[in-house]
């Protein structure tokens, strides 16, 4: 049996500056600025060791 992935939404507020970086950074790597943002908390949980391994 497969486990299901549930996705919850949750309101970001950031301010304009480091918005805008963040939406170049997703352009120059071809995600969406949510694709984007959901990688580097990814990658940042990762490198603490705070994400379960698959």
């Amino acid at each position: 049996m497969k486990k299901e992935t549930t996705t919850k939404n949750f309101v970001l507020r950031i301010d304009s500056d480091m918005m805008e970086a963040i939406e170049q950074w997703a352009a120059d790597e071809f995600r969406s600025t949510n694709g984007q943002l959901q990688w580097i908390i990814t990658e940042a949980l990762r490198k603490s060791g705070r994400l379960k391994k698959k």
